[in-house]
This record gives structure tokens, sequence and C-alpha cells, in this order.
């Protein structure tokens, strides 16, 4: 059994999402760059690739590097997904990653992992912004959350709404008193109105080009991407245009 399993949810929920994870950045597809930067990651066990058996999604599979094992599952729900993706790469904890995140820094998640070994147990743990929610949900796009598996296959057991099997993180927030939940603040370097990594437009996809072509693909943690937009007020400007457009949708 692994000690942490590392998952890229490439388990997205619209085919224009899927076809996006096939665009380039540097000559890679987004979601190749996704999955390497996670085994980059020195606190995991091992790192897979998740996604969908839908034909929208079957064109992710070739993408993944030939080293990171793919799992397509066919169960309609994120929840049942990772349950099943648990019982044939047996863990005890699991790092979760999102497909639409291709800054996912492994230094923060090895930071997280740190945060959670050496404190109290706990049953998920993930950063959060400075309202007090999961940074996974932020447009940030950068961070990763942590499941004790025991208390992912818990929640799957509870009768839980639709939305909330669809969304792990809305899960275990809507039902933290069942859970021993654990929020660890994020950097406020990263924790801006005019940060926005995540790739959800084509002008998420433009930002996105702009940094790589700063930064080339050494470069591309969360320090030298801050950093940058420190130097970069225009395209901050353009970020925080987004966020509110978004958050008002």
């Amino acid at each position: 059994m692994l000690h942490t399993l590392g998952i890229v949810q490439a388990c997205c929920g619209s085919a224009r999402l899927a076809s996006s994870l096939c665009r380039k950045l540097g000559g890679r597809s987004l979601l190749e760059w996704i999955a390497r930067r996670v085994t980059e990651s020195t606190r995991l066990s091992g790192v897979i690739v998740l996604t969908r058996d839908t034909p929208d999604h079957q064109q992710l599979v070739k993408l993944v590097p030939r080293d990171i094992p793919v799992l397509v599952r066919p169960e309609p729900t994120a929840l049942e997904r990772l349950t099943k993706a648990l019982e044939q790469y047996p863990a005890e904890h699991v790092v979760r990653i999102r497909g639409d995140n291709p800054f996912a820094d492994p230094v923060l998640i090895d930071r997280l992992v740190n945060a959670v070994e050496s404190g109290e147990q706990c049953d998920y743990a993930s950063y959060c912004s400075r309202d007090g929610k999961p940074a996974i949900r932020s447009p940030v796009g950068m961070f990763a959350e942590w499941f004790c598996t025991a208390a992912v296959r818990k929640l799957a057991r509870l009768p839980l709404e639709q939305s909330q099997r669809d969304d792990i993180t809305l899960a275990f927030v809507s039902h933290a008193e069942q859970f021993k939940l654990r929020l660890i603040p994020a950097p406020p370097e990263l924790d801006r109105e005019d940060v926005r990594l995540r790739l959800d437009s084509e002008e998420d996809y433009d930002n996105a080009e702009a940094i790589f072509e700063a930064l080339g693909p050494e470069r591309l943690d969360w320090r030298g991407i801050t950093n940058l937009l420190h130097h970069q007020p225009h395209l901050r400007l353009r970020m925080a245009h987004l966020n509110r457009v978004c958050a008002g949708q």
C-alpha cells in the first residue's frame, strides 16, 4: 500500500474543458505539464491520472507520459471514481490536483503534506483563502488538497446530494461536523484578488502563455510566478477583472 498517492483529476465536467487539456504550452499538452509537475513532489509515493470513460476524455489518455499510470473509470461522479481508484491503487492518503491547474506547484504540495504529517491527525486538509474557504476552489489554480482514504470511503457512504458527489471538496466542507478538517493559510502572495492561474477561458489561456514565455519551463514555481506578476500590473488588472466577472456569474 502506498503512503500518499497523488491523483491528477482529468475528469472534466465538459467537453470544452477536456479539450483544453489537449492544448499546448511550450510544446507539451497542458495535461502533460500538470502530470509532470506533480511527479516532482518529493512527498508523494506515486502519481496517477484519473479520467472518465467517455469519448471526450479518451483523447486525454495518449497525452499522459508513459511512466505515469492512467486510470479510466466509467462511474458518473467524481467521488465514485475516486473511491474506485483507491481500490485499484491502495493508499493511506491522497493528494488531489485539479486538471485545470497547469501551474500546480510541487513545493506547495510538499508543504501541504508536511503540515498534515507534522500536526494533529485529520481527515481532510487544504490551503485556505483569506475568506476561510478551501483555496483549491479559488481561481488561483496552484493548490492541492489532502484526504485520508478512510475519510473518503466514509464520505462515499453518506447520503450526499448529487452536487456533492460531483465536488469532493464541497462534500467534505458540507459535512464538516463528521470530519476533522484542517485548513492551512495560503501564501499571501498568492491569496489575492488579482491572481488567477486557473484555465476557464480563452483569456486565461492567453495569460498562461504569457507567463510561460516570460519565465520558461524552469521557473514556473509559485515564487517565480508571483514575482513576475508583481512586475506586471497590467496582467494583474486583467486577472482581477476576470475574477470579478466569473464571481458574478
